[in-house]
Protein backbone atom coordinates (compact mmCIF):
# COMPACT_ATOMS: atom_id res chain seq x y z
CA UNK A 1 0.00 0.00 0.00
CA UNK A 2 1.55 3.30 -1.12
CA UNK A 3 0.89 6.75 0.30
CA UNK A 4 1.95 10.20 -0.83
CA UNK A 5 1.40 12.32 2.28
CA UNK A 6 1.22 9.97 5.26
CA UNK A 7 3.33 7.26 6.86
CA UNK A 8 1.40 4.14 7.84
CA UNK A 9 2.65 1.19 9.86
CA UNK A 10 1.19 -1.70 11.82
CA UNK A 11 2.73 -3.48 14.77
CA UNK A 12 0.65 -6.24 16.30
CA UNK A 13 -2.73 -4.86 17.32
CA UNK A 14 -1.72 -1.20 16.85
CA UNK A 15 -1.66 0.87 13.66
CA UNK A 16 0.03 4.27 13.41
CA UNK A 17 -0.79 6.97 10.87
CA UNK A 18 1.62 9.92 10.67
CA UNK A 19 0.68 13.06 8.75
CA UNK A 20 3.86 13.57 6.74
CA UNK A 21 3.96 17.08 5.31
CA UNK A 22 6.27 18.87 7.77
CA UNK A 23 6.64 21.38 9.23
CA UNK A 24 2.91 22.21 9.30
CA UNK A 25 1.47 18.84 8.20
CA UNK A 26 -1.31 20.76 6.47
CA UNK A 27 -3.99 18.67 4.80
CA UNK A 28 -4.82 18.79 1.11
CA UNK A 29 -7.09 16.56 -0.97
CA UNK A 30 -4.34 13.97 -1.60
CA UNK A 31 -3.71 13.71 2.16
CA UNK A 32 -7.41 13.12 2.84
CA UNK A 33 -7.41 10.37 0.23
CA UNK A 34 -4.38 8.76 1.92
CA UNK A 35 -6.10 8.94 5.32
CA UNK A 36 -9.22 7.34 3.86
CA UNK A 37 -7.18 4.43 2.46
CA UNK A 38 -5.50 3.89 5.83
CA UNK A 39 -8.87 3.95 7.64
CA UNK A 40 -10.19 1.33 5.21
CA UNK A 41 -7.24 -0.89 6.07
CA UNK A 42 -7.57 -0.41 9.86
CA UNK A 43 -11.29 -1.16 9.74
CA UNK A 44 -10.87 -4.31 7.64
CA UNK A 45 -7.83 -5.74 9.46
CA UNK A 46 -9.12 -7.85 12.35
CA UNK A 47 -5.68 -7.87 13.94
CA UNK A 48 -5.67 -4.07 14.35
CA UNK A 49 -7.52 -2.93 17.46
CA UNK A 50 -6.25 0.66 17.96
CA UNK A 51 -5.20 3.49 15.62
CA UNK A 52 -2.76 6.24 16.60
CA UNK A 53 -2.66 9.46 14.54
CA UNK A 54 0.22 11.91 14.90
CA UNK A 55 2.25 14.44 12.91
CA UNK A 56 5.76 14.22 11.46
CA UNK A 57 8.46 16.44 12.89
CA UNK A 58 8.54 18.24 16.21
CA UNK A 59 6.64 21.46 15.48
CA UNK A 60 3.20 20.56 14.30
CA UNK A 61 0.50 17.94 14.65
CA UNK A 62 -1.44 19.64 11.86
CA UNK A 63 -2.24 23.20 10.84
CA UNK A 64 -5.39 21.87 9.17
CA UNK A 65 -6.59 22.67 5.66
CA UNK A 66 -3.81 23.49 3.21
CA UNK A 67 -4.82 26.94 1.91
CA UNK A 68 -2.55 26.47 -1.12
CA UNK A 69 -4.98 23.71 -2.17
CA UNK A 70 -7.92 26.15 -2.22
CA UNK A 71 -8.65 25.26 -5.86
CA UNK A 72 -9.85 21.89 -4.58
CA UNK A 73 -11.77 23.47 -1.69
CA UNK A 74 -15.17 22.48 -3.09
CA UNK A 75 -14.04 18.82 -2.89
CA UNK A 76 -11.73 19.03 0.15
CA UNK A 77 -14.38 20.70 2.34
CA UNK A 78 -17.02 17.94 2.16
CA UNK A 79 -14.31 15.22 2.05
CA UNK A 80 -12.65 16.48 5.24
CA UNK A 81 -16.01 16.68 6.98
CA UNK A 82 -16.86 13.13 5.84
CA UNK A 83 -13.55 11.60 6.96
CA UNK A 84 -13.42 13.39 10.34
CA UNK A 85 -17.01 12.18 10.97
CA UNK A 86 -15.90 8.67 10.06
CA UNK A 87 -13.10 8.93 12.64
CA UNK A 88 -15.63 10.19 15.22
CA UNK A 89 -17.82 7.12 14.54
CA UNK A 90 -14.96 4.68 14.02
CA UNK A 91 -15.57 1.21 15.52
CA UNK A 92 -12.03 1.02 16.96
CA UNK A 93 -10.39 3.53 19.33
CA UNK A 94 -8.46 6.34 17.63
CA UNK A 95 -5.85 8.21 19.68
CA UNK A 96 -4.55 11.54 18.40
CA UNK A 97 -1.00 12.12 19.66
CA UNK A 98 -0.85 15.92 19.42
CA UNK A 99 2.89 16.49 19.17
CA UNK A 100 2.79 20.17 18.22
CA UNK A 101 0.35 22.90 17.23
CA UNK A 102 -3.11 21.67 16.22
CA UNK A 103 -5.02 24.46 14.52
CA UNK A 104 -8.14 24.48 12.36
CA UNK A 105 -8.60 21.05 10.83
CA UNK A 106 -5.85 19.70 13.11
CA UNK A 107 -7.88 20.69 16.16
CA UNK A 108 -10.99 19.22 14.50
CA UNK A 109 -9.11 15.94 13.97
CA UNK A 110 -8.12 15.81 17.66
CA UNK A 111 -11.76 16.44 18.67
CA UNK A 112 -13.03 13.73 16.30
CA UNK A 113 -10.64 11.16 17.78
CA UNK A 114 -11.69 8.89 20.64
CA UNK A 115 -8.87 10.30 22.76
CA UNK A 116 -6.48 13.21 22.29
CA UNK A 117 -3.16 13.25 24.16
CA UNK A 118 -1.31 16.54 23.89
CA UNK A 119 2.36 17.32 24.48
CA UNK A 120 2.74 19.97 27.19
CA UNK A 121 4.36 22.57 24.90
CA UNK A 122 1.75 22.26 22.11
CA UNK A 123 -1.06 24.70 21.26
CA UNK A 124 -4.55 23.99 19.99
CA UNK A 125 -7.46 25.99 18.62
CA UNK A 126 -9.93 26.67 15.83
CA UNK A 127 -8.29 29.62 14.05
CA UNK A 128 -10.27 29.70 10.79
CA UNK A 129 -11.92 33.08 11.39
CA UNK A 130 -8.49 34.72 11.09
CA UNK A 131 -8.71 33.80 7.38
CA UNK A 132 -12.31 34.93 7.00
CA UNK A 133 -13.60 31.34 6.88
CA UNK A 134 -15.20 29.06 9.47
CA UNK A 135 -14.39 25.61 10.88
CA UNK A 136 -15.72 23.27 8.20
CA UNK A 137 -14.68 19.76 9.28
CA UNK A 138 -17.10 19.44 12.19
CA UNK A 139 -15.58 22.03 14.52
CA UNK A 140 -18.78 24.06 14.94
CA UNK A 141 -20.54 20.86 16.06
CA UNK A 142 -17.98 18.94 18.12
CA UNK A 143 -16.52 21.81 20.10
CA UNK A 144 -19.89 22.89 21.63
CA UNK A 145 -20.63 19.25 22.46
CA UNK A 146 -17.30 18.98 24.28
CA UNK A 147 -17.05 22.42 25.87
CA UNK A 148 -20.60 23.79 25.92
CA UNK A 149 -21.96 26.56 23.69
CA UNK A 150 -20.46 29.65 25.33
CA UNK A 151 -16.90 28.34 25.74
CA UNK A 152 -16.91 26.93 22.21
CA UNK A 153 -18.06 30.24 20.73
CA UNK A 154 -15.35 32.04 22.70
CA UNK A 155 -12.74 29.63 21.29
CA UNK A 156 -14.02 29.96 17.71
CA UNK A 157 -14.99 33.66 17.48
CA UNK A 158 -11.79 34.83 19.21
CA UNK A 159 -9.62 32.26 17.34
CA UNK A 160 -8.07 31.33 20.68
CA UNK A 161 -4.89 29.24 20.70
CA UNK A 162 -4.68 27.60 24.07
CA UNK A 163 -2.00 25.61 25.90
CA UNK A 164 -2.13 21.89 26.60
CA UNK A 165 -2.82 22.58 30.29
CA UNK A 166 -5.83 24.79 29.49
CA UNK A 167 -7.05 22.29 26.89
CA UNK A 168 -6.94 19.56 29.55
CA UNK A 169 -8.64 21.74 32.16
CA UNK A 170 -11.63 22.49 29.89
CA UNK A 171 -11.90 18.91 28.62
CA UNK A 172 -10.76 19.53 25.06
CA UNK A 173 -8.07 16.84 25.33
CA UNK A 174 -7.94 13.64 27.38
CA UNK A 175 -4.49 14.04 28.95
CA UNK A 176 -1.16 15.82 28.50
CA UNK A 177 2.36 14.43 28.28
CA UNK A 178 5.74 15.86 29.16
CA UNK A 179 7.96 16.87 26.29
CA UNK A 180 9.66 13.78 24.89
CA UNK A 181 7.22 11.36 26.53
CA UNK A 182 4.17 11.74 24.27
CA UNK A 183 4.59 8.59 22.19
CA UNK A 184 5.54 6.52 25.24
CA UNK A 185 2.33 7.61 26.99
CA UNK A 186 0.21 7.07 23.87
CA UNK A 187 1.70 3.61 23.28
CA UNK A 188 0.89 2.66 26.88
CA UNK A 189 -2.73 3.69 26.30
CA UNK A 190 -2.84 1.85 22.97
CA UNK A 191 -1.29 -1.29 24.47
CA UNK A 192 -3.89 -1.32 27.23
CA UNK A 193 -6.78 -0.76 24.81
CA UNK A 194 -5.41 -3.50 22.52
CA UNK A 195 -5.79 -5.99 25.41
CA UNK A 196 -9.46 -5.07 25.93
CA UNK A 197 -12.16 -7.36 24.47
CA UNK A 198 -12.59 -6.07 20.89
CA UNK A 199 -16.29 -6.96 20.54
CA UNK A 200 -17.10 -5.21 23.81
CA UNK A 201 -15.04 -2.14 22.84
CA UNK A 202 -16.90 -1.91 19.52
CA UNK A 203 -20.28 -2.35 21.24
CA UNK A 204 -19.54 0.40 23.78
CA UNK A 205 -18.34 2.83 21.10
CA UNK A 206 -21.36 2.10 18.92
CA UNK A 207 -23.79 2.63 21.83
CA UNK A 208 -22.15 5.88 22.92
CA UNK A 209 -22.22 7.30 19.37
CA UNK A 210 -25.86 6.23 18.90
CA UNK A 211 -26.89 7.91 22.15
CA UNK A 212 -24.90 11.09 21.53
CA UNK A 213 -26.19 11.50 17.97
CA UNK A 214 -29.70 10.01 18.11
CA UNK A 215 -30.75 10.37 21.73
CA UNK A 216 -31.33 8.15 24.76
CA UNK A 217 -33.87 5.75 23.21
CA UNK A 218 -31.63 4.85 20.26
CA UNK A 219 -28.59 4.72 22.53
CA UNK A 220 -30.19 2.22 24.92
CA UNK A 221 -31.34 0.13 21.95
CA UNK A 222 -27.75 0.00 20.68
CA UNK A 223 -26.58 -0.82 24.20
CA UNK A 224 -28.97 -3.80 24.40
CA UNK A 225 -27.92 -5.04 20.96
CA UNK A 226 -24.29 -4.84 22.08
CA UNK A 227 -25.10 -6.63 25.31
CA UNK A 228 -26.61 -9.56 23.40
CA UNK A 229 -23.63 -9.79 21.02
CA UNK A 230 -20.98 -9.83 23.74
CA UNK A 231 -22.97 -12.15 26.03
CA UNK A 232 -22.84 -14.84 23.32
CA UNK A 233 -19.13 -14.34 22.60
CA UNK A 234 -16.14 -16.54 23.36
CA UNK A 235 -14.52 -13.45 24.87
CA UNK A 236 -17.21 -13.33 27.58
CA UNK A 237 -16.49 -16.97 28.46
CA UNK A 238 -12.77 -16.18 28.51
CA UNK A 239 -13.35 -13.12 30.72
CA UNK A 240 -15.32 -15.06 33.34
CA UNK A 241 -12.95 -18.05 33.17
CA UNK A 242 -9.87 -15.85 33.59
CA UNK A 243 -11.51 -14.09 36.54
CA UNK A 244 -12.25 -17.39 38.29
CA UNK A 245 -8.76 -18.71 37.49
CA UNK A 246 -7.20 -15.44 38.73
CA UNK A 247 -5.24 -14.82 35.50
CA UNK A 248 -5.22 -12.05 32.87
CA UNK A 249 -7.77 -12.70 30.09
CA UNK A 250 -6.67 -13.31 26.50
CA UNK A 251 -9.38 -11.80 24.32
CA UNK A 252 -9.55 -12.87 20.66
CA UNK A 253 -12.40 -10.73 19.39
CA UNK A 254 -14.65 -13.76 18.88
Amino acid sequence: MEFENILYEKNGHIAKLTLNRPPANSINLATLQDIEKALDDVEQDKEVRVLIITGAGEKGFSAGFDVSDAANGHITGPKGQEIWTRIDRFPKPVISAVNGYAFGGGCELAMASTFAVMQENAKIGLTELNLGIIPGWGGTQRMPRILGKSKALEMILFSKRISAREALDIGLVTRISKEGELMKDVMEMADFLAQRPPLAVKAVMNAVVAGMEKGLDEGTKAEWQGTQIVAASKDAIEGFTAFLEKRPPDFKGE
